[in-house]
C-alpha cells in the first residue's frame, strides 16, 4: 500500500497535526481574555519572617567619570525668510 517508509511517516505526521490543530486554536482562545478585566491588588506584602535571608550588597567596581556637557552651537542651516513668496512666483512661472 505504502511504497516507502519515509511516505508512511509523512502521512502519520500530517494525520497527528490534523487531529491536534483544533485542540490548540481551542486553548488559545480560550487563554486569551480580554485586557480590561484585569484586577490588580493595590498593595502586596510578602513574609520573609520564618525565612532566614542572607546577601551582600554587590556594586561595580571602578569610578564614575563625569563629563562636560556638549557646547550648544547655533545651527549651520540659514532660513531664508523670502521663501514661501518664491516659491509662488516659480509656480506662477510654470
Amino acid at each position: 500500500m505504502f511504497r516507502t517508509a519515509r511516505t508512511l511517516l509523512a502521512l502519520m505526521a500530517h494525520a497527528l497535526g490534523f487531529a491536534v490543530a483544533p485542540g490548540l486554536v481551542a486553548a488559545q482562545q480560550r487563554a486569551a481574555a480580554p485586557a480590561g478585566d484585569v484586577q490588580y491588588k493595590s498593595k502586596t506584602v510578602y513574609d520573609f519572617d520564618d525565612d532566614i535571608v542572607e546577601g551582600d550588597l554587590i556594586r561595580p567596581e571602578g569610578e564614575l567619570v563625569d563629563t562636560r556637557k556638549g557646547a550648544k552651537h547655533s545651527s549651520l542651516i540659514k532660513i531664508r525668510p523670502h521663501f514661501v513668496p518664491e516659491m509662488l512666483k516659480s509656480a506662477e512661472d510654470i
